[in-house]
């Protein structure tokens, strides 16, 4: 038994440490066996939070109804910055702002580019009907 750590290893052990893999973050739950006292150490690796910068950037300079795109591109800076801090609940928050004003935008301009090549095809017709007839 160890005087100075009653739960930890005794000097004799040898423990091992366990590396996690760089993409991924660890996130540690501890707890106590019911027999013995011993303490256990569960690691849980969990994706990273996305940002969605490139899709921001895209629906920023290419698509950028209501400003829909700004706004996702700024949410996008956000969450890079929140899980560089390593606020992860707050990157993952932002990021889901961003996505949403990502699918809102693209949403829009599909929308608008749809119902343009409507009235275009619309309009060719009826010129080319009024072509044809003479009037």
């Amino acid at each position: 038994m160890n005087p100075v750590r009653p739960n930890g290893p005794l000097q004799g052990e040898a423990v091992l440490k366990q590396e996690t893999p760089l993409p991924m973050y660890p996130i540690q739950l501890q707890g106590t066996a019911a027999a013995g006292g011993q303490q256990h150490t569960i690691v849980l690796l969990s994706e990273p939070p996305r940002d969605h910068i490139i899709w921001s950037l895209c629906c920023f300079f290419y698509s950028n109804p209501f400003c829909l795109g700004l706004a996702a591109l700024i949410f996008s800076i956000k969450s890079r910055d929140r899980k560089i801090v390593g606020d992860l609940d707050g990157a993952r928050h932002y990021g889901s702002t961003a996505r949403c004003l990502n699918i809102a935008a693209t949403i829009i301009v599909c929308i608008t580019a749809v119902i343009g090549i409507v009235v275009l095809a619309v309009f060719a017709s009826q010129l080319s009907f009024r072509l044809h007839n003479g009037k």
